[in-house]
């Protein structure tokens, strides 16, 4: 385990705290003859070394130096074909850190992989799973007749309310599995002031009612899917 987290703490040192915004742009621009392109992936040859502090991995870095230069080749020259851009960015980053899990434990990989997903919290997972785009669905059902009355705000970002919804119920159920229920009122109280203003200005009654109904249901069903993981945990 120690070896896979220093590769992947050589990885967050060297894609972000040594590489600056002015190689990213060189490589953008000049993809392959960029010069950054190489130095990059020498700083993370050298910090994986550094930290590893054992000549005998060399190769093993190498071969991590060597994949790394061609996925941040490939991404380079496939960027183009996505519309949204931090799509490439996410690809990258979970192949690099695949590359750096086969490395670290290629002697029992499979045994490793497999150990993995047979510890995982599967109860977890599932009420995770729920609380997220399945509650904001069920949420859009319960309140959609009340939003029709609303005026919309069309300044607001395109379904900033539904992830602050989602954000909001997983730590709720990360405050319920943990048993601090103190810090679901902390966070009742902060969503509270930063929404005062928004109540305040538009002094609309309705508008103040529908996000009040929506935050009690929304704490209600995190709340309430804490607690049944908690029973099936504990059965």
């Amino acid at each position: 385990m120690i070896l896979f987290t220093k590769l992947f703490l050589a990885h967050l040192i060297g894609d972000f705290l040594l590489q600056s915004n002015a190689w990213v742009s060189d490589k953008e621009q000049k993809k392959a003859a960029s010069k950054y392109l190489y130095l990059h992936v020498l700083v993370h040859f050298s910090v994986s070394m550094l930290l590893l502090w054992d000549l005998s991995f060399w190769k093993m870095v190498l071969l991590i130096a060597v994949s790394h230069y061609a996925v941040d080749l490939i991404k380079l020259y496939t960027t183009r074909l996505f519309e949204n851009k931090s799509i490439p960015f996410f690809i990258d980053q979970i192949i690099h850190v695949l590359i750096l899990y086969v490395c670290a434990y290629y002697v029992d990989l499979q045994a490793h992989t497999v150990a993995i997903f047979q510890n995982l919290d599967w109860n977890l997972i599932t009420t995770i799973v729920f609380v997220s785009f399945p509650s904001a669905i069920i949420m859009g059902k319960l309140l959609e007749q009340m939003s029709h009355q609303l005026e919309m705000d069309h300044k607001s970002l395109p379904n900033a309310g539904k992830y602050i919804g989602i954000i909001e119920r997983i730590f709720v159920i990360i405050f319920v599995v943990i048993n601090h229920w103190e810090a679901i009122g902390l966070l009742i109280t902060a969503k509270s002031v930063f929404r005062f203003n928004d109540l305040k200005e538009s002094n609309s009654r309705k508008l103040t009612e529908y996000i009040l109904i929506g935050t009690l249901i929304s704490f209600g069903i995190a709340i309430l899917s804490g607690l049944a993981y908690l029973h099936f945990t504990e059965n």
